[in-house]
């Protein structure tokens, strides 16, 4: 409803049908909502409400971000080998990212993530859903997880939906998997840096907010169906959906993605960019009970010139997260709101200077970092270490499913509980540790006492 669709179909069919052919496709979307499916595992007592996923689509460096290794030498560390002191004493982290280095009291680092894939679609399947690819299904991400276990099903009420991706595809895999399209994402598209972010449904560049209400009026004119019959169930149903969808094209539901209402103080502090002021959509989205919100933001698949681009994404990183962990406990809301940081896998420590990489990295899944914060995980801690050159995990192993299902039991989502699935197979909301489902164990050592147990 948010393009200029009228004017697209003109010659072809009258204003009039146009009008009545998107009532009727709006009122399908409604009521299609209703055969979604119910979820299956039991709660658990939740210190989260929410997750923030910061997801480095590309695969980020361990060693260029929060596991330096000065120590290694320039073909490890290349030009970044002067590390900087956290505010929590022995922890250091990327030179570039100094603002972050000083709410490191606010989150924790894992520094032993391995799944030894190196092929992005496959370990960006593992990081995302904790699941080896194969087999019948195609497993749930988290967020079409949280969507099940924290959405409409659990009486999410909300006008936005529950699971939001902002502001592209992650394109790997089906995000919802055996789910079904009623758990995928809803993805912005647009850009939040921009004035008016148009999010694709929304919000239309070039359509004003008058004219919008003139289609409305036009359409209301035109329902001379509905007026007839005034007690049909389904027009009723349709009438009520169209309306939550003027409600959030029009009314304050959909202001949420209106960043003008901030001042520009705060805007500038996260950064004028795409990432930057995409975790102040973020933010909003939290304020507003959107349970899960992806930001997919990428360029880290750095097979070439890795330290120009780092020079380049470190800082818009640094503001960005730095100031949404700032803005979020100073709400009040980093208590009750997680936020995971990670791609699908590292880099190659060993820098390849030669052409055509000329100082590029390649991928790496035996060693990788992931930072968590808040809803229950503590701050200051680092879990795991790497050897002296990044290579491989020294101790604590940590892989995919241990994070996810620590981030679930934070929401009190029991990871052993049940999947619902159409085709019945037996399915828990985490694999079985065991065969291929490797485990270290959940993340208990960061982990609110009080949370989820």
């Amino acid at each position: 409803m948010g393009s200029d669709w009228t004017d697209k179909f003109d010659r072809r069919i009258s204003r009039r049908e146009a009008v009545r052919r998107g009532a009727l496709g709006l009122a399908g979307f409604c009521l299609a909502d209703g055969l979604g499916l119910r979820a299956a595992a039991a709660a658990k007592p939740a210190k989260a409400r929410a997750v923030i996923q910061l997801w480095m689509n590309g695969g980020p460096s361990h060693l260029d971000t929060f596991d330096p290794k000065p120590e290694a030498g320039y073909d490890y560390c290349g030009p970044l080998n002067h590390p900087v002191a956290a505010n929590v004493p022995g922890i250091r982290i990327s030179e570039l990212l100094p603002l972050l280095a000083q709410q490191a009291d606010k989150f924790s680092i894992i520094r032993s993530l391995t799944h030894g894939v190196n092929a992005h679609e496959t370990a960006a399947y593992m990081v995302q859903t904790g699941r080896m690819p194969g087999g019948r299904l195609v497993a749930p991400s988290a967020g079409a997880v949280v969507s099940l276990f924290k959405g409409y099903d659990a009486g999410y009420r909300g006008l936005i939906p529950p699971y939001i991706v902002l502001t592209q595809p992650l394109g790997r895999f089906p995000e919802a998997g055996f789910l079904g399209l009623r758990y995928q994402p809803f993805i912005t598209g647009g850009d939040p840096a921009k004035t008016p972010f148009a999010v694709e449904g929304v919000v239309a560049a070039g359509v004003s907010e008058k004219r919008q209400r003139d289609r409305r009026a036009l359409r209301q004119d035109l329902n001379t169906l509905g007026r007839t019959l005034p007690e049909n169930p389904q027009l009723t149903a349709a009438a009520q959906c169209e309306n939550e969808a003027y409600e959030l094209i029009l009314g304050d539901a959909g202001k949420v993605f209106d960043l003008s209402q901030e001042k520009d103080e705060l805007r500038d502090r996260y950064g004028r960019n795409t990432f930057g002021q995409s975790c102040l959509v973020a933010r909003r989205l939290v304020e507003r009970g959107v349970v899960f919100i992806t930001i997919n933001f990428g360029g880290w698949d750095t097979h070439k010139q890795n330290f120009p681009a780092m020079r380049r994404l470190l800082p818009q990183l640094d503001r960005g997260m730095a100031t949404l962990l700032q803005d979020l406990a100073e709400r009040g809301l980093l208590d009750s709101t997680v936020v995971w940081w990670s791609g699908e896998f590292g880099r190659t420590p060993k820098i390849q200077w030669e052409p055509p990489w000329n100082g590029g990295r390649g991928h790496y899944g035996k060693a990788f970092c992931a930072v968590v914060a808040g809803g229950g995980f503590q701050g200051g801690h680092v879990v795991g270490a790497t050897d002296a050159h990044g290579e491989n995990v020294l101790e604590r192993p940590v892989y995919p499913v241990d994070l996810i299902a620590s981030i679930y039991e934070l929401l009190g989502i029991d990871p052993e509980g049940k999947l619902p699935n159409a085709q019945g197979v037996d399915v828990r909301v985490t694999p079985a540790p065991g065969g291929d489902v490797k485990s270290g164990g959940r993340l208990t050592e960061i982990m609110s006492p009080r949370a989820g147990r």
